[in-house]
């Protein structure tokens, strides 16, 4: 059967291609102006030439002009004809060039970059249909993922998250034991034990590599109220804790059911399991959005792939949804789950027995 073509949907469809390709290269030329630091040397400079730049930077000014082009064009940056000067507004800046703000895109733009750079693992790992470790992401996706999501946590964690919690803060100023469940880089340990000095935070991660970048951050941040072990969510060690945490790390687990089950038989009996994903609805179609297509992207090549690289392999994906994670929570033992909070970008689920 001969189907017609309408020559008006492939014209758009190009065009979005199109749009898309050029999104593509831009983040490559942010990261590439991030890592050589020149959103940072135009922030509050006014405006700079070619010539300025390269002076100010001791770059070569051919890169500086073509790439000046290049992310003028996309809007990261602004172009004067009149003098053919460039600018970085202060909007601009806080997306491009403050690290630690939450507007700050970097990070993410990181994490993009970090699947590029691995793409024929990812591409390899997709048609076996078998597991790639977490271990097996490169050094820029741990980084990338840490420098994206830390800014978040700080803006929420303890001035929102927390507070959003049946009884929980008045616990943790009191002095109480938290243990913070794939911890990563450390960052959410951290804030806590900066915010609760009172409170042990412990912070655990099968991932030896970002246990020891954890344990230099907290020494280089002077708190003593915290430490981290390798340990996997499903046999971490230690008993009655009052709090427990996740991050955006529960369903990139193999065996989430039985990390939940663990959180349970370790906590107090009042206390806390707090679970933080990624905002997503309980259906695909609810999903059919800019954020929900970069989330299914990111669990396509890293999460879903760490999920079956382990034991069980449950694979519940990135955009899980809290019907989903409402089920393996129960499954696990769990009597509640509410939503407590959320951001655009994450749900905050106060989990009880």
């Amino acid at each position: 059967m001969i189907q017609q073509i309408d020559t008006r949907k492939v014209e758009e469809l190009a065009g979005k291609v199109i749009g898309d390709v050029a999104g593509a290269l831009s983040l490559f030329m942010a990261y590439i102006g991030d890592q050589a630091g020149l959103f940072d040397a135009l922030d509050g400079e006014g405006r700079l030439s070619v010539a300025q730049l390269a002076q100010k930077t001791g770059l070569n000014e051919k890169y500086l002009h073509e790439w000046l082009g290049s992310v003028s064009a996309a809007g990261y940056l602004n172009f004067h004809p009149e003098d053919e000067t460039f600018s970085i507004s202060p909007e601009q800046a806080l997306v491009f060039a403050r690290e630690g703000q939450p507007a700050c895109m970097q990070g993410f733009i990181q994490a993009v970059v970090s699947q590029y750079e691995s793409h024929e693992k990812s591409v390899e790992t997709f048609r076996s249909g078998k597991g790639r470790p977490w271990s097996d992401q490169s050094e820029c996706c741990f980084c990338g993922t840490d420098r994206f999501f830390r800014p978040g946590y700080a803006a929420n964690l303890t001035s929102d998250w927390i507070p959003s919690l049946g009884g929980v803060e008045e616990k943790l100023k009191a002095g109480a034991k938290i243990a913070d469940i794939g911890c990563g880089h450390g960052s959410s340990s951290i804030l806590m034990a900066q915010a609760y000095p009172n409170s042990e935070v412990i912070g655990f991660d099968f991932h030896e590599p970002s246990i020891e970048e954890a344990r230099r951050k907290a020494k280089a941040a002077g708190v003593g109220n915290v430490h981290f072990e390798v340990a996997s969510a499903q046999d971490y060690p230690g008993k009655a804790y009052d709090f427990a945490c996740i991050f955006d790390a529960l369903h990139d687990m193999g065996d989430p059911v039985g990390a939940a089950r663990h959180i349970r038989e370790t906590l107090k009996e009042d206390g806390t399991f707090m679970l933080v994903e990624p905002m997503a609805g309980d259906s695909m179609a609810d999903n059919m959005h800019p954020l929900g297509q970069i989330f299914y992207a990111f669990s396509t090549t890293v999460c879903t792939p760490a999920s079956l690289a382990q034991d069980v392999g449950l694979g519940i994906g990135a955009q899980a949804g809290q019907k989903r994670l409402t089920e393996v929570l129960e499954e696990a033992g769990f009597g509640s789950v509410r939503r407590a909070s959320e951001t655009p970008t994450n749900m905050v689920l106060e989990v009880t027995a």
